[in-house]
């Protein structure tokens, strides 16, 4: 092995903590976790992939980041390359009839492989439920814990890093403990596709189907990813018929619904919508605050302030799995450097993902979403006149300008009909007053914030 390789290894390991936070634990073990150092001499690092199929995957979605963050980490390195591990390996796979003996690239895997990329930490304690989420959240339980099938399919649908992956890792983790011997699959929408490719590839499609429609719980994520691909959805379909006529679980996870999947057959779109469709929405505040706080926990030696959480859950609301690859950030830097965590320390540290992230959410679109949802005109909302109606509708739209904008309190007054700053100070007062007393105001604010911060 070359002198540089372990100083490499040691910079891998960083690299693929950074790849783990921003593409997610299920995308970084189906193509990240098995690269492998070669060599790293003369500005260039070669990582080995199990196959040239995962190396083409890379090298089209991955190598770009891989090299700027090496770059980050060592000026020296002017080179990252990606070849494929030529040698195959032979493993053993318990078949039902008989041992069946394959390469690395064999499309019939051991129950152990089919389990790897389940993470310990994503269980039904360790996830935070709000009003986003509390709907998709009753009915993985409801899967996991009844013996029966309750609905079939599950489809959770939702924005990127919501939760989704982690209610059905959630899902597998409970069933597995409740019910031994029981087969359970988790896979993403690639794996499922790169294992049928590979079953074309060697021939083996009869050992694939054995192994697909023999299991009691199936779980399929992001399904978005094979559209357009007829060969992959033709083999779904039958995979899905079979278990569902013979009454096992399948749970399936999109970025959209059902009837807004593109590329996807009819027939296939129609069966994800028989059972239950669960939408989870964008996380409000106080969900994301709750998520931090959970979070900490895992960090026992690092202290957060309550102020850089809240900085983090007001700036950071994309996704959830942005927000915890920030906190997982900011603990790093304050670990590696020994310094204490602060407000300026961590909008230093993520610097980027803060200015990513930051709201370009204008008074106008305030206004047009309230009018929209209390369904008033524009001009009763900036009119004097002060009906219940009106006013209380006015007032959440001035909340909403001070919490969503940087305009000072007299811009924001003079956005609702020349106003004074006095009467904006008054209108967030009050409905800070009544969110707290009134919680069908609380949701109504909620809402039309969710829909601004969408």
């Amino acid at each position: 092995m070359d002198e540089s390789v372990p100083q490499a290894a040691e910079i891998w390991e960083r690299i693929k903590s950074y790849l783990r936070a921003e593409i997610g634990d299920d995308a970084f073990e189906t193509w990240i976790s098995g690269l492998k150092i070669e060599t790293a001499e003369g500005g260039t690092v070669r990582l080995s992939a199990r196959t040239k199929f995962v190396r083409d995957w890379i090298q089209r979605h991955y190598m770009d980041r891989i090299h700027e963050l090496w770059a980050r980490e060592d000026k020296s390195i002017l080179a990252v390359e990606i070849v494929a591990d030529l040698s195959a390996i032979k493993i053993r796979v318990p078949m039902a009839a008989k041992d069946h003996v394959g390469t690395a690239d064999s499309p019939v895997v051991a129950d152990r492989a089919l389990q790897a990329s389940l993470d310990p930490r994503f269980t039904f304690d360790s996830f935070v439920v709000g009003k986003s989420n509390e709907l998709a959240y009753a009915a993985a339980r409801r899967v996991a814990e009844t013996g029966e099938v309750p609905f079939n399919p599950l489809f959770l649908h939702g924005g990127v890093g919501l939760g989704k992956t982690h209610l059905m890792h959630a899902i597998a983790h409970e069933v597995k403990r409740r019910r031994a011997g029981v087969k359970v699959v988790y896979m993403s929408a690639e794996k499922f596709m790169f294992q049928f490719i590979s079953a074309l590839r060697y021939k083996d499609t009869v050992a694939f189907k054995r192994q697909f429609r023999s299991v009691d719980l199936l779980m399929i994520d992001d399904v978005q990813f094979i559209a357009n691909k007829n060969s992959t959805q033709e083999e779904f379909f039958h995979t899905f018929n079979a278990l569902v006529d013979n009454r096992r679980q399948v749970v399936v996870s999109s970025d959209r619904s059902p009837t807004d999947l593109k590329g996807i057959e009819e027939r296939i779109i129609s069966r994800l919508g028989w059972g239950l469709v669960a939408d989870i929405h964008p996380t409000d505040f106080e969900l994301r605050f709750g998520i931090l706080q959970s979070k900490c926990e895992q960090y026992p030696d690092v202290s957060f302030p309550e102020e850089v959480l809240e900085l983090l859950a007001r700036r950071i609301t994309s996704n959830v799995r942005e927000l915890e690859g920030g906190l997982n950030r900011i603990a790093a830097y304050a670990t590696f450097m020994g310094r204490a965590v602060s407000r300026d320390m961590a909008q230093d540290v993520l610097q980027d993902v803060l200015r990513a992230n930051d709201r370009k959410v204008t008074i106008s679109e305030i206004q047009r979403q309230v009018v929209d949802y209390y369904n008033l005109r524009l001009s009763e909302l900036l009119s004097a006149r002060r009906s219940q109606n009106i006013a209380r509708p006015r007032q959440v739209a001035m909340y909403l300008a001070k919490q969503l904008t940087s305009r000072s309190l007299p811009e924001i007054g003079r956005k609702f009909g020349g106003r004074d700053h006095t009467t904006v100070m008054h209108a967030v007062r009050k409905v800070e007053d009544l969110r707290r007393m009134d919680s069908v105001l609380d949701e109504d604010v909620k809402r039309i914030r969710r829909i601004l911060e969408a």
